[in-house]
């Protein structure tokens, strides 16, 4: 099974036992996707920057994901190295509200949360969550992210209720 952004997603749902029950944010604080979210500039690759540790993620790293233009939706392909072999799923994703998408994966039999709780101007740097708290990402276009976007990606989690001292980085080559 590919170890990606879709995988975490498909285990923020109460039924599956490959996410924690761990919540790394408060939920005692709103949550919010980005009301003015545009699905087509999100289109194309993003690399992920940093996430919330995952049991069946331990040992990736240059985890990417693709989203493509489909009827109805986006494509999405996920992908990560280990062992130096990339692996991956597809899956798609619909838009059902402002910054809030329903991630479908493979065959797996549920969907999952995927909320845009921020992306800079430029479309360069996103960051996504679930409601839940138990998953969240700050992805970026290209792997290597100045300090100041990191900062400004790591606040947009924390206004979220985020746990930032649990956020991990994930090791990026470009490639």
């Amino acid at each position: 099974m590919g170890l990606t952004i879709a995988t975490f997603l498909a285990g923020c749902s109460t039924e599956n036992p490959l996410i924690p029950a761990t919540s790394y944010r408060d939920q005692n604080v709103p949550i919010g996707s980005r009301a003015d979210f545009d699905p087509e500039r999100y289109l194309g690759r993003w690399y992920e920057i940093a996430s919330y540790p995952v049991s069946f993620q331990d040992g990736c790293t240059d985890t990417q994901a693709i989203y493509g233009a489909a009827e109805n939706g986006i494509t999405v392909r996920n992908t990560c190295l280990r062992d130096g072999e990339r692996s991956g799923i597809e899956g798609r994703a619909e838009l059902v509200g402002p910054g809030r998408l329903k991630v479908q994966l493979g065959n797996l039999p549920f969907t999952a949360p995927y909320w845009v709780l921020w992306v800079d101007e430029t479309y360069q740097t996103a960051v996504v969550g679930v409601p839940s708290g138990r998953a969240g990402w700050i992805l970026a276009r290209d792997p290597d992210i100045s300090e100041a976007r990191l900062a400004e990606a790591r606040d947009a989690l924390e206004r979220n209720g985020y746990d930032l001292t649990a956020l991990r980085m994930t090791p990026q080559s470009g490639g």
